[in-house]
């Protein structure tokens, strides 16, 4: 081997020792990397806003890819788990989703079902009225015959609402005098037949039918005659 076979070899073996420590310097970078930002998890962000109370569908969610260590220890990492659940608060386009930010959809129990009707906005329901809560529902109904008292009754106490909806729009009624635009809410009961029925009733001939919040974990007891109200009660007193 001469001398110019020699430098050939030689520089041939010095690429190959280069190549390797290239080679080796990459694993490192890599090694690095992984050992500071180490595996990656699935995670889920909101394609758009969803308002309060909304129930939650898989739909709504697109899957993300985060590393584990930077993962919120509350992140919702099966999608299945939105399934018969709603949002707690406002839930905002692009936000991870975790756990704190739902909750499970209030259930019926056995003998109950479910019953929606509209409650005007205006009745104060808007933004206070939550799944869980317990409500009385009011209805005034006009006098049958002409110089009857009209009358405030509790057809329902101690109503259990277990979803809210979005404000809807009104169609204003044959004879309705007022201007402004009106909005009401869907409200969702779990109730017994017959107050079921009576809410039925009451929202196909009462002349307005309205909610009262109680308190948390305070159901309301009636005395006798609380369930009924008329003006000429307050007139003979």
């Amino acid at each position: 081997m001469n001398s110019r076979q020699r430098r050939g070899v030689l520089l041939l073996l010095l690429s190959v020792l280069c190549a390797l420590a290239a080679f080796a310097g990459v694993i490192s970078v890599i090694n690095n990397v992984n050992s500071k930002v180490g595996p990656e998890v699935t995670a889920y962000k909101l394609k758009s806003d969803v308002t309060p109370y909304t129930a939650l569908r898989p739909a709504q969610f697109t899957k993300v890819r985060i590393p584990k260590r930077w993962l919120p220890s509350s992140a919702v990492t099966e999608l299945s788990v939105v399934r018969g659940k709603i949002a707690v608060t406002q839930l905002r386009k692009g936000s991870l989703l975790q756990e704190d930010m739902i909750v499970k959809r209030p259930e019926l129990e056995a003998g109950e079902q479910e019953i929606a009707i509209m409650i005007d906005a205006a009745t104060g329901v808007a933004g206070k009225i939550t799944p869980g809560d317990l409500v009385n529902i009011f209805a005034t109904f006009a006098g049958k015959e002409k110089g009857d008292p009209d009358q405030s009754r509790i057809i329902v106490p101690n109503a259990e609402v277990i979803d809210v909806g979005r404000l809807t729009p009104l169609e204003r009624k044959e004879g309705d005098r007022r201007s402004t635009t009106r909005e009401a809410v869907p409200i969702t009961f779990a109730l017994n037949t017959t107050d079921a029925q009576r809410v039925a009733y009451a929202e196909s001939f009462a002349e307005n039918v309205r909610l009262a919040l109680l308190a948390k974990g305070s159901p309301a007891t009636l005395r006798p005659g609380d369930s009924s109200y008329t003006l000429d009660e307050d007139k003979n007193r």
